[in-house]
């Protein structure tokens, strides 16, 4: 009885109507809000929204059979996109390796005959030949010199890690024999007191 009548005490009349307050906003809010909220939406065609059922005798379009298992395609549907970006994206590849060709070819016997016919002279043909070779012996020195520095770095990189590896096995080593000798002096000594009591 004692804590029902210190708990009436401390209730203060502020409290009691702040809540008595709100919960007539929220009932008001509630009770004169928008009616739309609780009614049902409209309906298009004002047909049952459950008219609409399965007819076996129709055929609904499935997925057509592609091959793969189960006759079906084995790439997942969100994936054709990517399969068709790829896709796009080598034939661009190819298009692009096809002009290359055109453009910086060796000639072939057919335009060597025709060179020849209109009178190219042979120094131009020769140089021609010379740069085409030349451009692609040094893309290919380009490549391994770039190849060898991603190598190098690779290496530095790898050997700094081992490096630091060992330092921290060597301190976790030199922690770990700490802490054994400190366990054991610490038994020896538990092991001495019990002995004396």
């Amino acid at each position: 009885m004692k804590k029902a009548m210190t708990w009436l005490k401390n209730i203060r009349p502020l409290k009691v109507l702040t809540v008595f307050l709100a919960g007539i906003f929220l009932f008001l809010t509630q009770a004169c809000g928008a009616p739309g909220i609780a009614t049902q939406p409209p309906q298009p065609d004002a047909q049952s929204p459950y008219s609409k059922r399965y007819d076996p005798t129709k055929d609904y379009p499935l997925s057509s059979p592609a091959g793969g298992m189960n006759n079906f395609s084995d790439v997942e549907p969100r994936g054709r996109l990517d399969e068709k970006a790829a896709t796009d994206r080598a034939d661009a590849l190819a298009k692009n390796a096809q002009r290359n060709i055109d453009q910086k070819s060796v000639d072939s016997p057919e335009q060597y005959g025709e060179n020849y016919k209109q009178g190219t002279p042979f120094g131009e043909r020769v140089k021609n030949l010379g740069e085409d070779i030349g451009s692609s012996a040094e893309e290919v020195r380009k490549g391994v010199v770039k190849g060898t520095q991603r190598g190098i770095e690779n290496l530095k990189g790898n050997t700094q890690n081992a490096a630091e590896d060992v330092t921290t096995n060597v301190q976790r080593g030199a922690e770990d024999v700490g802490r054994n000798a400190r366990r054991t002096a610490d038994d020896a000594g538990n092991a001495v007191k019990r002995a004396v009591d």
